[in-house]
Formats: C-alpha cells, structure tokens, sequence
C-alpha cells in the first residue's frame, strides 16, 4: 500500500530482529539483540559501573559527562575578558568536586602555567585543538592569585606599625609633608604643624595606629602621584566649601530653614585623619572581595599595590566630592556619611563591568585574553 511516497513501516521482527524497539538492559552480540536476564542485567550493570568508576589516577567531574564543552570552555567562550569572565572562573574551581582544581586557585604565581596544564589535562582538553583556552585561563589564574596575594601584601603593611626610630618610615613622613606643603618648610619634627595638614597632634605616629604603615603608605602616594589632586583636597578641608544650592531646593525650604542656611558655616575635616579612615574602608572592601569587579577590569594580569593605592586616591577624591555633597551640619556626622558613601560604593562595584578608577584603565591586551 502506497502511504505518500514514503517508507514502509517496519514489520516487527523476532525476537532481536530489526523491528523490534531497543529495551533498556539490551546489549548487542554479533550485531543482534539479546535481551539479558535479570541476574545477567545485574552483572552487566556492575561491570559497566566498575569502568566508569573515577579512581586516584583519572578524577572525573559531573561537568564533564555533559556532551559537546566543560563549564570552563564555556565560560571563556562566552563571557568578554573581565570581572564578569574571571569571577565566573573562581565559582567555577572553588565549587569543583576536584581537589586539584580547588586548590588551583591558590596556587603559586610561578605555578600557574603547570597548572592551567594540569586542568587543560584533567578535563581531557588538547590544547593544540583549543589554544586559546589556556591563553584565557592563565590570565584568570593570574588575577585571581594575584588578588589574593595583595590581599597578603596589604595586610603585612597594615599591621606594621610606624616607627620613629626607623630612617625609611620617617623620611616617608617627611615626604609627605614635602609633597602637601612645598612651599612651608617644617621648623621641626614635632611640631603643631602637623595639624595643618590634618593630624591630630604634633607627632602624626600616634595616629597610625589603626593602619599602620599602609595608612602612610597611602596618603604619600596620593601627594605624590596625585599631588594637583590632593593639595587641592587638604585646601578644601581647611576652607570649606559650601554646596551649591538649586533652585528646586530653595523653592522647598521653609522661610525658618531658609534663615538658618544663611548662616549656616560649611563644614571641614582633618586631611590625614580622613585618608587613614579612607584607607581602613579600601581595606575592607579588599579583604571582603568587593574590589574584585574593579580590580579584574582594571589589572590584566595580577592586581598589584599599586592598583590598590590608586584605588585610595579615587575613593579620597570621591568621598572629598560626597562630603560636600553631603552638607553635613558638623564634624559629628562624619560616620555617618562614610557610612553612606561606602554603601554607595559597594554597590556600584556590584556592576560585573565597573572599574572605579577610569583615568587608571586597562590595557589594550586585556581584550586579547
């Protein structure tokens, strides 16, 4: 009977034949179907699991069994260089039921090259087919690690404390006076000039306490690096400036607070006190992880001190910005507002593609990655 033009449907076979529908349990002998028993169903099943069981020698993730590529592949083919590839990367390991690949993200920088190896090898991966996934992964490693390295760094130099008997800590203070003040000489070194640039006393190494050398380290970079910047800053401080007010806000006050804002004095702070504070919120946001967004945009490779430190200026400048924004009525609100400006901050780092610093951008080669 003709049915269109088509195939006949199959007749069913015997038993084995052609026609009949595959069971689970079936296997093949000869190129025909035999239909095992129940107790040699059980046997096949044993030996089928004792093949396919991962051992010391041959680890096998569940990510793997998935056909076509691993999570790692898809990753690096799917996701543009950045926070957004690298921190998917870190989930990735970090979750892995690998030992090996677990630990791979602590590894040490020299290291990293055996071990984008060691995982191209794991995940039964031929490098020669797949290049540029090893390209991809080495500078994933290479930021993670780095990252948790600075973290090392930052946290030696925050517990160090300062001290005046040593020649490097105090020619780093000097400098700093040098670079905020280059036209006022210092007539000694304590003095209650300090004040003038935001200390609380006449010896500024009572107020390193908190942050030890990374607080010096930080504010000497500044002045240094970002010394148009910073010089204008500390002028702010002492000579506050008054917030611009709209026109939509003087159509809101009441003609009471509108008196009161006349007379109301703008509101400074003490410089060096406040980039000490502002490095302890860095700190944080470093060793909480919140900075990895910006840092993984920003470093193609490792995330360095450097990275860190200009990071501070940033957030100094910033927080300088908000300050003002912010009127406070006096230098009592200041936790508040520094509460307010790092949940600002925390948030736009929340953006897989934000990088906080933009005239410190990346390199050209991380689009290469």
């Amino acid at each position: 009977m003709d049915h269109g033009g088509g195939a006949a449907p199959a007749r069913r076979g015997s038993r084995g034949g052609p026609g009949r529908r595959l069971r689970r349990g079936d296997v093949a002998e000869r190129g025909v179907l035999i239909s095992p028993t129940k107790k040699q169903s059980s046997v096949i099943t044993r030996l089928w699991l004792q093949q396919h069981k991962p051992n010391r020698h041959h680890e096998t993730l569940s990510e793997d069994v998935c056909p076509g590529r691993c999570e790692l592949q898809r990753i690096c083919y799917n996701t543009k260089p950045g926070a957004a590839r690298t921190m998917k990367i870190e989930a990735s390991l970090k979750g892995s039921k690998s030992k090996r690949l677990q630990t791979s993200v602590s590894v040490h920088p020299d290291a990293i090259e055996k071990t984008i190896d060691d995982i191209m090898e794991l995940k039964r991966i031929n490098p020669d087919v797949n290049p540029q996934l090893g390209v991809s992964l080495q500078a994933c490693l290479l930021q993670i690690v780095g990252y948790r390295n600075l973290i090392a760094e930052v946290e030696k130099l925050r517990r160090e404390p300062y001290d005046s008997e040593n020649p490097q800590h105090e020619e780093m203070l000097l400098k700093l006076w040098k670079c905020l003040k280059p036209n006022s000489p210092l007539k000694a070194r304590i003095s209650k000039q300090w004040c003038e640039i935001g200390f609380q006393g006449d010896d500024p190494k009572t107020d390193f306490r908190g942050m030890g050398l990374l607080g010096l380290y930080n504010l000497v970079y500044f002045a240094e690096w970002d010394t148009e910047i910073a010089q204008q800053v500390l002028s702010d401080s002492l000579h506050p400036k008054y917030r611009e007010v709209t026109k939509k806000e003087l159509s809101q006050l009441s003609k009471a607070e509108w008196e009161k804002k006349k007379f109301d004095k703008a509101i400074g702070y003490s410089f060096a006190i406040v980039g000490i504070n502002i490095t302890d919120l860095a700190y944080n946001l470093l060793v909480s992880g919140a900075l990895k967004t910006h840092f993984y945009n920003v470093a193609p490779e490792a995330p360095t001190l450097t990275h860190f430190q200009q990071t501070f200026c940033y957030l100094m400048h910033e927080f300088h910005k908000f300050w003002i924004e912010e009127d406070p009525l006096d230098i009592m609100e200041f936790n508040r507002v520094r509460e307010k400006f790092h949940k600002r901050t925390l948030k736009q780092l929340q953006n897989p593609e934000m990088a906080l610093c933009p005239h410190f951008a990346a390199s050209e080669s991380l689009m290469n990655m």
